[in-house]
């Protein structure tokens, strides 16, 4: 078995929790309740998730993991109705330790979305961060904290 497949054996089944979301660095984050579902079939990981904006209601995602070409290599296709709809992406990235993160550029050579499942203890958080190129420090955006359900 791979890294990304003992991994999400242990992050299946169903999750809730809360939702932190910001838009920009400065802004408050506004919470609310978070669910997620994790399915795994052979090599494959499903996470759905469902969480609310302040402004634009309830939400809902789609991640889909699997391996990639090389050791610890991971590709997504990921899908969420809030930060980027209507086309779904293909994220590229690495499984290591207790997590997955998995990212694209979204503005070539300026803007890079990174989302990151990751073991937190007895919990699965799910975060994205908008990270700027020139500095490569960006901020989280969105920091959903789950316990099983």
């Amino acid at each position: 078995m791979t890294l990304l497949a003992d991994l999400a054996g242990a992050w299946a089944g169903a999750w809730a929790g809360e939702n932190a979301f910001r838009l920009l660095p400065a802004d408050a984050p506004h919470t609310a309740p978070a669910t997620a579902v994790v399915q795994v079939a052979g090599a494959m990981t499903t996470v759905g998730y469902a969480w609310a904006h302040p402004e634009d209601g309830d939400q809902a995602g789609l991640l889909t993991l699997g391996p990639g070409d090389g050791e610890g290599s991971v590709v997504a296709l990921w899908g969420d109705s809030w930060h980027q709809a209507p086309q779904a992406r293909v994220l590229l990235g690495t499984s290591g330790g207790s997590s997955v993160t998995v990212g694209y550029d979204y503005v070539e050579g300026q803007w890079r979305w990174e989302v990151t499942l990751r073991a937190a203890g007895d919990g699965l958080e799910l975060r994205m961060d908008n990270v700027p190129l020139a500095t490569g420090e960006g901020h989280t955006a969105m920091l959903a904290s789950l316990r099983r359900a």
